[in-house]
Parts: structure tokens; sequence; C-alpha cells
């Protein structure tokens, strides 16, 4: 019985998901599936592309975690704590 593999597959494969043995099928696949290969090569790209996504908060949302946490009921002022 022959699998047929799909992107989902080949996702996996792409994020290491899969077994050695899955790894030999898969990529027979898509040496003989030209549309497999082609979705391997932009799922690569893809992937690289994310990893070097950086992502920051913007300055007001931190200075408004900042203030809750000062002004939380957990977090009494300086001269009350050492009173």
């Amino acid at each position: 019985m022959t699998k047929t593999f799909t992107q989902d597959d080949v996702v996996r494969y792409v994020y290491e998901e899969t077994s050695p043995e899955e790894n030999l099928l898969i990529e027979d696949a898509m040496m003989s599936e030209p549309e497999l290969m082609t979705f391997f090569l932009e799922a690569l790209e893809l992937r690289a592309l994310m990893n070097k996504i950086e992502r920051q908060p913007r300055v007001s949302t931190v200075q408004t975690i900042l203030n809750y946490s000062k002004n939380h009921p957990a977090n009494p002022p300086v001269r009350l704590r050492h009173s």
C-alpha cells in the first residue's frame, strides 16, 4: 500500500516531528511530487522568516503594567512596608 502524503505531513517534517522512517517516505514523496516539493521549500522559507521575528510590547503597555503593579494592594508603598 502506497501512502499519500499531504501538506500537513510536510509541515511535520519541516518541524522535525516525524520519525526517521517517515522522513524517508516523505522525502521520496517530495522527489516524485513537484507540488509537495514546492510546498516544502515555501514552508522552509516561511519557518526561517518566522524565526527572525522579534516582538516587543509598546512602551505604553509596559508602563501600564508597571503602574498597575505599583498600585496593587499586594504592594503597599515603601513607607508602609518598613513600619
